[in-house]
């Protein structure tokens, strides 16, 4: 799973879009006028959530939201087995008005080993209508969470039995925590049952991870089941299913319903099972022989292939890769309407949230969801096809997920776009509160907890070094072995281990303890010492961190352009390596090859950093040099090498130096002609939006050509930097295009550029447009300009007597507050929107009452 989320916007996301709402709503908010003080400072109080930002391509997704509260000290063991499931039939049908599932189960099971003459499975908030055994009612006990059933009589191991359940799920009458860290785990979900919303389709799905399918039918809800599956979903006749499986039966019935027939031949676990309901349409693609089908809403009908078109060449490459050939019957990915998650690995049908929804303007800058569609297909070797024990063991399924991405990157576009998103992901791990997490944990608050940064980020890295440490070879042979060994049951790191050990023949005890056992990362000060009397370069590496780390280094010497390498074991917590030289080095790089997790605290000048840019090869160093170079523009060779950056290889750097390069101070008639030409002809769009914003604080009339030229390309990501752009040296003209912008999709993906203009000009008629959108703005950003610019507009809002704009930001508010009331958000809706109703009060609006009649409405929904 795609979670909590990465959300891939400031992801996924991963309903965490707005979890992010939290820490940077009061940053945002902090400086707004002096009423909203008091109530900023309960809300610091009140918040002990942490969350952890991972940037992947332009966005995010937020790895984890979890309370601040002591571990429990329970030990968390895998589920015991004493019945194992063989075999699910369900039969389902839908209430929309009551938002019930109607359902009959069959379940097919055996004893694990002992004999027994029970069967407890998991029903939450069901009502249970009828319990058989071949057609023999038996007796049972259900306390709304568990069905114990008397078998009758006895079973000996293998002894299959069949027993039939005819129930009634009701998902909104369940209160668990789940996978969104928030306490809606229904399991099933109902998106505007009613058809009320104009905004939103009908549909229905489900999401299963980590134990919400027993939501939906009675099971035995533990990752440690396997079972094969058959699903017949009766709906309305518009309605198009998705399931688990092959689709092997439609049937139409006299009520102008149909019912189709799901089967899934290949075991797996409970939590993917999967139905999804809705009016799609079907773009059809395949892989060999095998189906691969895009379901989404038919306005991006056009833009499918253009989301996910990728999937084919994905699903040979992970075949190729792991040696085990794509092993299920097809492969369907659907996006789903207000997904509590980012995206779902259920087998053969995978759910995305809709921020997968992206149109042709957007994907030309970049496709945001690329990694994630990554991610989720890797699971069906890596979760679905082996699963993990127990979510102590999570690291089987989502470590190697996260590494996947790191994988296909590296494959499709290279190592620098690969490292570079390693680098983000390390960052995600890094921003705190995980220091004390092992990897593999046997204790924690909430299964749900397992989802953060250790498990994903965290996990991915370790993934990296153990393939640097052992080889490429070796990591690809100890994969196949792993799947191969473990295919359709389970898995657990000690397993991992031995795969590894029994493919290279080393002992990988000491790096398993290390890393999937134990907790923290190096944290290392570097520091260098030329001895020119003995031509001897002295290095000292010093653990500052509690606990010693052991682990490989490699050193790169620099005298001249090439660097003598020295591969090196760190075993102490202070340790010292010494290297002849001829001369002073002009460079000593530690960790040249990037692949220790660590905090690098490095002493380098700025000769350093010349040189490392020049001839270090990794993404790493260059982008170091960069950042370490933009602190000292003063200096001529600087620049030359900044300038020399601005062409970097890698988009992603040239990006760095563009936004790093001091253009106010420069007088460097080369800089400014290398920023021209990007802003023109790079051949990434992103690299042009750049090189157009930073042009645009000259505020020099000489560049409202490129600006004006910029707003007819097809990338949304150049329009809105010409916009803002022009905006600073031809107002007027900038102003006229805003106007131009009809097109409501175009509109939407051009907020950022479009809402200062409108706040600016205090554009009375954009109101409501910018007050739908105030609380993203306010906090999905870390730009200071950008931040005061949303204050303003919340405060021109606020001010004003204009009725849908009020409406829009009051209806904003009472959705944070009501959805994440369990965080608090309530009360923090409720102090907002009552300063609000303060000064519409106190307003001289001929529509005064209209407005706090609006107000007063918000704060009854939130109660």
């Amino acid at each position: 799973m795609v979670f909590k989320v990465k959300i891939k916007y400031l992801s996924c996301f991963r309903t965490i879009l707005k979890q992010l709402f939290f820490n940077q709503f009061l940053t945002v908010l902090f400086a707004c006028k002096s009423i909203y003080l008091s109530f900023f400072n309960q809300i610091i109080s009140m918040m002990k959530i942490q969350i952890i930002l991972l940037f992947t391509f332009l966005s995010i997704f937020v790895i984890n939201a979890q309370d601040s509260k002591e571990i429990n000290t329970a030990y968390r063991t895998e589920r015991e087995k004493i019945n194992t499931l063989v075999h699910t039939k369900l039969k389902v049908e839908f209430d929309y008005t009551k938002r019930h599932l109607l359902g009959e189960a069959w379940l097919t099971l055996k004893p694990h080993f002992y004999t027994t003459n029970t069967l407890t499975l998991d029903a939450k908030g069901m009502l249970i209508h009828k319990v058989s055994k071949n057609g023999k009612d038996l007796k049972y006990e259900y306390n709304g969470k568990e069905i114990k059933i008397n078998l009758g009589n006895t079973f000996d191991k293998d002894d299959k039995y069949n027993i039939y359940i005819k129930y009634t799920a009701r998902p909104e009458e369940i209160e668990q925590e789940g996978s969104a860290a928030i306490n809606d785990a229904k399991g099933l979900y109902f998106i505007d049952p009613d058809g009320t919303d104009p905004d939103k389709p009908t549909q229905i799905w489900t999401q299963g991870e980590t134990e919400s399918s027993s939501c939906w039918f009675p099971t035995i809800d533990s990752p440690n089941q396997k079972t094969t599956q058959e699903i017949f979903i009766t709906v309305q006749d518009k309605y198009v299913t998705l399931s688990n499986g092959l689709l092997l039966k439609k049937t139409k019935n006299k009520n102008g319903t149909r019912t189709d027939y799901w089967k899934l031949d290949q075991k797996h676990a409970p939590y993917l099972f999967f139905m999804g309901v809705g009016e799609y349409s079907i773009i059809k693609d395949k892989w060999k022989n095998i189906a691969v089908d895009y379901y989404v809403e038919k306005e991006y009908e056009p833009y499918a292939k253009e989301i996910f078109g990728l999937t084919p060449e994905m699903i040979q490459f992970y075949s190729d890769y792991t040696g085990v050939p794509y092993v299920w019957p097809k492969y369907a990915q659907i996006v789903g309407r207000d997904f509590v998650s980012g995206a779902m690995e259920n087998t053969t049908a995978v759910l995305h949230n809709d921020m997968a929804y992206q149109v042709s303007g957007q994907l030309i800058d970049e496709n945001t969801w690329e990694y994630t569609i990554a991610h989720e297909l890797f699971h069906h070797w890596f979760g679905d096809l082996v699963t993990t024990e127990s979510w102590s063991n999570l690291t089987i399924n989502e470590s190697f997920a996260n590494y996947s991405e790191y994988l296909w990157i590296e494959y499709k576009y290279g190592s620098d776009q690969a490292d570079a998103h390693r680098h983000d992901e390390i960052d995600g791990y890094l921003a705190g509160g995980n220091e004390l997490k092992d990897l593999v944990r046997f204790h924690y608050n909430s299964r749900e907890d397992m989802f953060d940064a250790v498990s994903y980020n965290k996990g991915g890295a370790i993934l990296h070094m153990l393939r640097a440490y052992i080889g490429d070879e070796a990591f690809k042979a100890g994969l196949k072995l792993f799947l191969d060994e473990n295919a359709y049951g389970t898995g657990e790191a000690h397993q991992l281990r031995l795969v590894f050990e029994k493919v290279t023949g080393k002992d990988l005890n000491q790096f398993f303890n290390q890393w999937y056992f134990n907790n923290g990362h190096p944290i290392l000060d570097i520091t260098y010492d030329y001895n020119e009397q003995g031509s001897i370069v002295a290095v000292s590496i010093k653990q500052t961190q509690d606990e010693m780390f052991e682990f490989p280094l490699a050193i790169d010497v620099y005298e001249g352009a090439k660097p003598k390498r020295y591969d090196v074991w760190v075993d102490e917590k202070n340790k010292s390596f010494s290297f002849k030289v001829k001369s002073k080095p002009n460079l000593v790089n530690v960790g040249a090859n990037k692949t220790l997790l660590a905090e690098i605290t490095d002493h380098k000048t700025v000769e350093n950093y010349i040189h490392q840019y020049n001839y270090a090869p990794k993404y790493e160093d260059r982008r170091e040099a960069i950042i370490g170079l933009s602190e000292n523009q003063n200096n001529d060779e600087v620049l030359k090498t900044l300038t020399k950056a601005l062409n970097d290889k890698y988009y992603g750097l040239r990006i760095l130096a563009i936004e790093k390069f001091d253009i106010s101070k420069t007088n460097s008639k080369e800089a400014l002609k290398t920023m021209e030409k990007l802003a023109v002809n790079d051949p990434k769009t992103l690299v042009q939006a750049a090189a157009i914003k930073k042009l645009g604080l000259l505020e020099a009339k000489g560049y409202a050509p490129i600006f004006t030229k910029a707003l007819d390309s097809k990338s949304f990501a150049v329009k809105g930097s010409a916009l803002n752009s022009l905006y600073t040296i031809d107002k007027t003209t900038a102003v006229a295009y805003t106007g131009s912008i009809t097109d409501e999709t175009v509109k939407n993906h051009m907020k950022d550029a479009l809402i200062p203009i409108y706040i600016k000009d205090r554009m009375e008629e954009q109101m409501p447009f910018v007050a739908e959108n105030l609380v993203e703005g306010m906090f999905l950003t870390e730009d200071k300009n950008t931040q005061n610019i949303y204050k303003e507009g919340f405060q021109w809002v606020v001010g004003s007597d204009n009725k849908d704009a009020t409406q829009n930001l009051v209806d904003n508010f009472v959705e944070i507050g009501i959805k994440y009331k369990q965080y608090g958000a309530d009360k923090m809706a409720n102090q907002v929107l009552n300063q609000v109703l303060t000064a519409k009060k106190s307003s001289n609006s001929a529509n005064k009452d209209t407005l706090v009649k609006i107000v007063e409405d918000g704060l009854n929904r939130i109660k």
